[in-house]
């Protein structure tokens, strides 16, 4: 059986140019058309199929590339306000679906298209690619193989750099985002709910925009995007999660860090160290591993191999027939999580979490 499967991307800019130079790194993949309504994206996603070896055509419009390159799978990387109106006619064309994260910029969007793609019989798979980070990804078998015990505490931390400039600087602002807790961090609620693998209940969050962009102005408006948050999030077992979320600690040692504390000991994981740790409570650690990620994945890419795993695996259920491994179910609930902690930050007050989807 032939594995060979024709690729588009929706949206060229800086995580779509990521998805093409993964796309070369996958067996079978062939990327055959961009589709951007921004002329110099199009012109650098141009220069970078070149570059990769790619042929490609580029288009201004989605619904003429999906007609005339009718490609197997459509990669939506466009910005995060435009994912509802974008993934419907992709649908409607049978494609296979790779949607980036956030799912949507709204609950009311992200369960729309949750209840839709129940019957949707193409592979339809959404972004929330940290699970796939090679560290991570041990981390998360060390601590699903029982090493810890039963995880009474998850914390995750990013310090990290502001966000960059995006075309049209649409991502400074909660309409167009979701909000920094949606935008950023449905990751990390993805990581809590797959860690623990338990449904949250209950989020209760602090967080402002102190820092970043605050003498930045946009046809007269001010972001209004949070840069520092904390967020505890209690799930239905009893085990407590929090994220520590920094966006102006970009000279921090260690950009991103998990741990998970058990009655048995404490295991943790670092990037980009690419450790994980593990110390249990006898004393005889910390016994440290190295988690390798190959020069090429690490090269392709700003989140450390795990764009290029994530659509090796796209393919492959692709290629197979098989189950996406994140889910539009996974999609809607971490915007769900994501909009309580915003909420919550407005508030003042703990949110409850109701998930309208089934199961």
């Amino acid at each position: 059986m032939s594995t060979a499967r024709r690729y588009a991307i929706i949206g060229c800019g800086m995580m779509g140019r990521e998805h093409m130079q993964n796309l070369a790194l996958v067996s079978g993949a062939e990327l055959v058309a961009i589709a951007d309504p921004d002329a110099e994206s199009r012109s650098g996603a141009e220069a970078l199929a070149s570059k990769l070896g790619q042929t490609i055509t580029c288009y201004d419009d989605n619904a003429a590339m999906l007609r005339e390159a009718q490609p197997d799978a459509v990669i939506i990387a466009s910005p995060n306000f435009t994912h509802s109106d974008v993934v419907a006619p992709v649908m409607d064309a049978g494609c296979a679906v790779l949607l980036e994260k956030p799912m949507c910029t709204s609950v009311d969007d992200a369960e729309a298209l949750a209840k839709a793609e129940r019957d949707y019989e193409g592979l339809f798979w959404v972004g929330l690619e940290y699970r796939y980070m090679p560290p991570v990804t041990r981390f998360i078998e060390r601590v699903h193989s029982g090493e810890a015990g039963d995880i009474k505490m998850l914390a995750i931390r990013e310090h990290r750099f502001p966000f960059l400039e995006k075309v049209g600087d649409w991502n400074r602002f909660n309409r167009n985002t979701g909000g920094t807790l949606v935008e950023k961090c449905c990751h990390f609620f993805d990581l809590m709910r797959h860690i623990l693998r338990d449904e949250p209940v209950r989020v209760f969050a602090s967080g402002a925009q102190d820092v970043n962009h605050l003498d930045e102005t946009y046809g007269g408006e001010t972001p209004d995007i949070i840069d520092n948050a904390f967020v505890m999030v209690d799930f239905a077992g009893g085990a407590r999660a929090v994220l520590d979320l920094c966006m102006f600690a970009e000279g921090s040692e260690q950009q991103e860090e998990i741990s998970a504390v058990g009655p048995i000991g404490k295991m943790e994981v670092k990037l980009p160290r690419s450790q994980v740790i593990w110390s249990p409570r006898d004393k005889s650690g910390p016994h440290r591993e190295t988690v390798d990620t190959p020069a090429d994945a690490l090269a392709a890419g700003d989140h450390h191999g795990a764009t290029y795993y994530q659509l090796r695996d796209f393919h492959a259920a692709l290629v197979s027939g098989g189950e996406p491994l994140i889910t539009a179910r996974d999609g809607y609930r971490s915007v769900v999580i994501g909009a309580a902690a915003q909420q919550s930050i407005a508030t003042g007050q703990p949110v409850e979490l109701n998930f309208s989807d089934e199961g």
